[in-house]
């Protein structure tokens, strides 16, 4: 894969390990990945999120990205997949700040 886009494999790895079918809710694992994963861990996943949304990916292409790699139904939590990463990088970069 090209080097400009490892940043995507990271963030497919993260969405796909961190918010799949077996859990209880996406807060619920958020916060677990926050409380186990370490500060380091917690920043380069902010540098992979932030990478992808600055990426020169369309809208759309990002929005398809996430809906493929997140097993959320995101009608149920109001947000679009762009609006749901946006805010969960916010919440990573809160979670830094108590490591």
């Amino acid at each position: 894969m090209d080097e400009s886009f490892d940043f995507l494999e990271e963030l497919e790895d993260f969405l796909s390990g961190t918010f799949h079918q077996d859990i209880g809710s996406p807060e619920q694992a958020l916060d677990e990945f926050i409380k186990e994963a370490s500060k380091k861990c917690l920043m380069v996943t902010i540098k992979h999120c932030e990478e992808f949304l600055n990426s020169e990916l369309t809208k759309q292409e990002k929005e398809n990205n996430i809906q493929n790699n997140a097993e959320i139904y995101f009608p149920a939590i109001e947000l679009t997949p762009l609006q749901w990463l946006i805010q969960l990088v916010e919440q990573i970069k809160e979670g830094v700040k108590t490591k």
